[in-house]
């Protein structure tokens, strides 16, 4: 069951069942805000930000200040953000995962991590799932051959696009739920 109102005042968590979207990240306590936060990108200094900028008055303000937030990283919150990163094991288990698909993602998912010294992060969002392992095992080839600072780049760059969509996910900008009122016919 979902947690329910913050003890000793009238906030509710993330997950109050009478919030929806947008509405409930706004209406969170910090503590869980943050949390859910945290969800999205693993920086505590990004999520702690985009928590003490709410309310949001739309999604599109919340995504505009988390790309912001994204570009004032250090690179210690960006190694605190990839260090939160897995690989998502969707790859090695859905369609096109062959066992030669799986072992080649995994020699150069080594490669990439010895060579950059964190995990490889690309967003997948919009790619069809029989495409995805590809898809991501060319990048991973291609981003091998980058210079350390291309590749921070690059990095950056994909983890802003990854908390785009979680953030899109977790609070979606749709308006929160209202009880319908009755209304005599004619009217």
């Amino acid at each position: 069951m979902p947690p329910g109102p913050a003890a000793g005042g009238s906030e509710i968590t993330l997950y109050g069942l009478d919030r929806h979207g947008l509405d409930r990240l706004n209406s969170a306590a910090p503590g869980a805000a943050e949390a859910a936060l945290l969800a999205c990108c693993g920086s505590r200094r990004w999520a702690r930000r985009l928590a003490d900028l709410r309310p949001y008055p739309d999604l599109r303000t919340l995504l505009n200040t988390a790309e912001h937030a994204a570009r004032g990283l250090a690179p210690a919150d960006l190694a605190e953000a990839l260090a939160d990163e897995t690989v998502p094991q969707h790859l090695l288990t859905g369609p096109g995962a062959t066992e030669a698909t799986r072992g080649a993602l995994r020699q150069a998912q080594a490669a990439y991590e010895a060579r950059f010294g964190h995990v490889f992060v690309l967003c997948l969002d919009g790619s069809r799932p029989e495409d995805a392992l590809d898809r991501a095992l060319a990048a991973l080839r291609a981003r091998l051959a980058s210079t350390p600072a291309q590749e921070a780049a690059v990095t950056a760059a994909e983890l802003a696009r990854l908390a785009r969509g979680r953030l899109t996910r977790l609070a979606p900008d749709t308006p929160p739920m209202r009880p319908r009122t009755a209304r005599p016919c004619g009217t």
